[in-house]
């Protein structure tokens, strides 16, 4: 239905790109969607939104997950092929999981999240867990640091930059882990 827009009741326009979705399976799904639709909040043209900050290849892939409760997987394996993109792909669609209030699909990402975990990717992710409370995905990126000894290596990435600057208490748990496993 929602591929071919059958019976589809409103337009969600993500930079340029048009998503046609149905209003009901929407609010279904998500208490955001349904606020946002339905709500005393709601759009003043709910024919048509425009959604900001979300790339169109996150929004599609959300709404994949609306309509089936699954991930994205071989229809979209030229887009979500390589591992460092796919990385970053499902720490954005995380990132809208956690705004629209897609409690599942969030922690499917927070999942392939923790399996996906690499030196060049941990403190990036490790950001990522404490702005959105993934307690478990921080866990594994802290437990990764401290268990493969690879902090020298994490701290010459611009990742590490970041994460000293965003969240600089998360210093102190990692050292105290990579302390306590020596």
């Amino acid at each position: 239905m929602r591929k071919k827009g059958e019976g589809a009741d409103v337009t969600f326009s993500v930079c340029g790109n048009l998503f046609h979705a149905h209003r009901c399976l929407l609010a279904a799904r998500s208490l955001v969607f349904k606020a946002e639709l339905f709500g005393p909040m709601k759009e003043k043209a709910t024919r048509s939104i425009k959604v900001e900050d979300i790339e169109p290849l996150v929004f599609e892939a959300l709404l994949h997950f609306v309509y089936t409760d699954s991930m994205p997987d071989d229809e979209h394996s030229k887009d979500w092929n390589m591992a460092k993109l796919q990385h970053l792909l499902v720490a954005h669609l995380l990132v809208a999981a956690d705004r629209y209030g897609l409690d599942r699909l969030r922690a499917l990402c927070e999942s392939k999240l923790c399996e996906s975990i690499d030196v060049e990717t941990v403190a990036t992710t490790l950001v990522l867990a404490e702005q959105h409370h993934c307690k478990d995905l921080k866990e594994a990126c802290v437990e990764f640091i401290a268990a493969w000894n690879v902090l020298p290596a994490v701290m010459a990435t611009d990742g590490f930059k970041h994460l000293v600057a965003s969240c600089p208490l998360l210093m102190r748990e990692i050292l105290d882990k990579v302390s306590s496993s020596d």
